[in-house]
C-alpha cells in the first residue's frame, strides 16, 4: 500500500464517501469534516506526522490541550467551551473508529482517550411573563404579526428545532388529529408530533387567512415570507432574537432552542413523563432527555415544596398512596417534631446514622409496621 493512501487527508475523504453512504445527514458529515480538518491543520502547523502509522495518542492529546488552552472561536475570539471540545473529541473518535473498521490499522489511538467532562450548567429558559411580553409585541392584524405569532406558539407547544419547524409543508399537517409530521429531522428520522388545540385554531386561521400566496403553486411549505417564499432558518432565528428585544428580555438567551428548553421543562413539571418526551423532541435515546431532569433546578425545587412527603404528612396536605397507613403517619409526624410517642423520645434532627437507626427500630417495636430508611425512602418516590 502506496504511503500516500495513508494521509490523513486521503482517509477522511474516504471516511466521508462511507457516512454518505451509510445515510448520515449532510449536517453531522459536515461538522465531523470540519473538525477533523481542523486536528489535521494542527498537526501540519505544528510540524507534527500527518500519516496514519504515525501519528499517536501524544499528538491527539497535545490538540485537545490546545483546544482547551489556546485555539479561539472564529468570529468573536473567545475561548472554545466544554461542549465545543467535547464535539472535536467525538469527532475524531467516530474517525478513528472507521479507520479500524476499514482496517486501516489495528489498534485505535482514541481507545483511551476520553471525552473532557463539562461542567453540568442550570438551562434558562423563557418565564411565563416574557413569553406574555413576546406574544404581545407580534402585531396580530397583519399578515407577518400573526405568522411570527404563530411561530412563537408552535415552538411553545412542540419544542421543534428551527430547521424542523421551517421544513414543515402544508401536507405534513394534519389539524383534525392535531399532528404534525415532522419530515426532515436531525438523522432523518421522521416522526409525528402532537399539538394542542390552541395551536391548531392559531394553525387553521394563520393558513387560511393569513399565508401569504406563495410565488409558484409548488411552495408547499407551511410559513412564507411577504413575498410567498418559504422562511429560511436564519430568517426564524432572527425573529426570535428580535422580538425579544422588542419585549425588552433579559437574562436568557434569546432563540429557537430556548423555546425548546422551555417546552421540556414545562412539559416535565406539567406531568409529562420522560419517554413520551423523547418522542416528541425526536432523541435517538433518554440520556439527552435525563438531564432536563438534572438542569432545571429552581423549579424542581418550587415542585417539592409543593409535593414534599414530610411536608405533607404533617401538614396533612394530600399526598399520593404511600407504605405507611395513617396510624404510621400520625407517629411519624410526632417522631419529626420531637414529641414522646408512646415511650418513645427522639428528635430525628442532628441524628447519627446510628442514632436514626436505633429510633426507626423503637418505632417499629411500637407500630408493628416496617420501619427502615428503605420505606422512608419509597415515600418519596
Amino acid at each position: 500500500m502506496k504511503t500516500s493512501v495513508l494521509e490523513l487527508e486521503n482517509l477522511v475523504q474516504g471516511f466521508k464517501l462511507s457516512y454518505q453512504i451509510e445515510g448520515k445527514s449532510p449536517k453531522t458529515i459536515e461538522w465531523y469534516l470540519a473538525f477533523i480538518g481542523r486536528f489535521i491543520g494542527f498537526l501540519k502547523s505544528n510540524k507534527m506526522p500527518t500519516t496514519l502509522e504515525e501519528v499517536q495518542k501524544v499528538h491527539i492529546r497535545a490538540f485537545i490541550h490546545y483546544l482547551q488552552t489556546e485555539a479561539k472561536t472564529p468570529f468573536r475570539g473567545k475561548p472554545l467551551s466544554t461542549a465545543t471540545v467535547q464535539g472535536y473529541v467525538r469527532s475524531l473518535k467516530a474517525f478513528f473508529a472507521w479507520v479500524v473498521r476499514e482496517e486501516y490499522m489495528e489498534v485505535n489511538p482514541m481507545s483511551k482517550i476520553s471525552v473532557p467532562k463539562g461542567a453540568v450548567k442550570i438551562l434558562n429558559t423563557f418565564s411565563r411573563e416574557q413569553i406574555v411580553n413576546m406574544l404581545e409585541v407580534c402585531q396580530r392584524r397583519n399578515d407577518i404579526g400573526y405568522r411570527n405569532m404563530t411561530v412563537i406558539l408552535l415552538f411553545l407547544d412542540t419544542g421543534l428545532r428551527a430547521s424542523e419547524l421551517v421544513s414543515i409543508s402544508l401536507d405534513d399537517i394534519n389539524l383534525e388529529d392535531g399532528l404534525i409530521k415532522i419530515r426532515h429531522a436531525k438523522g432523518n428520522k421522521e416522526r409525528q408530533v402532537p399539538i394542542g388545540s390552541l395551536v391548531q385554531k392559531s394553525l387553521w386561521k394563520y393558513i387560511n387567512h393569513y399565508r401569504p400566496k406563495p410565488v409558484t403553486p409548488e411552495i408547499r411549505q407551511l410559513f412564507l415570507g411577504d413575498y410567498g417564499i418559504p422562511l429560511s432558518m436564519n430568517g426564524i432565528q432572527q425573529m426570535v432574537r428580535r422580538y425579544g428585544a422588542y419585549a425588552g428580555i433579559s437574562g436568557v438567551r434569546c432563540s429557537c432552542h430556548t423555546f425548546r428548553h422551555t417546552f421540556a421543562k414545562n412539559y416535565i413539571l406539567n406531568g409529562g413523563d420522560i419517554f413520551s418526551l423523547q418522542r416528541i423532541l425526536g432523541h435517538s435515546s433518554l440520556a439527552s432527555v435525563r438531564t432536563y431532569l438534572n438542569l432545571f433546578a429552581e423549579d424542581i425545587k418550587r415542585q417539592h415544596q409543593h409535593f414534599s412527603p414530610v411536608n405533607n404528612f404533617i401538614k396533612g396536605g394530600k399526598q399520593r398512596k404511600a407504605p405507611f397507613t395513617k396510624r404510621t403517619a400520625d407517629m411519624l409526624r410526632q417522631v419529626v417534631r420531637g414529641n414522646r410517642v408512646n415511650g418513645v423520645s427522639e428528635n430525628v434532627w442532628g441524628l447519627r446514622k446510628r442514632g436514626v437507626q436505633i429510633m426507626l427500630y423503637r418505632l417499629q417495636e411500637k407500630t408493628g409496621l416496617p420501619c427502615n430508611p428503605h420505606t422512608f425512602r419509597r415515600v418519596c418516590q
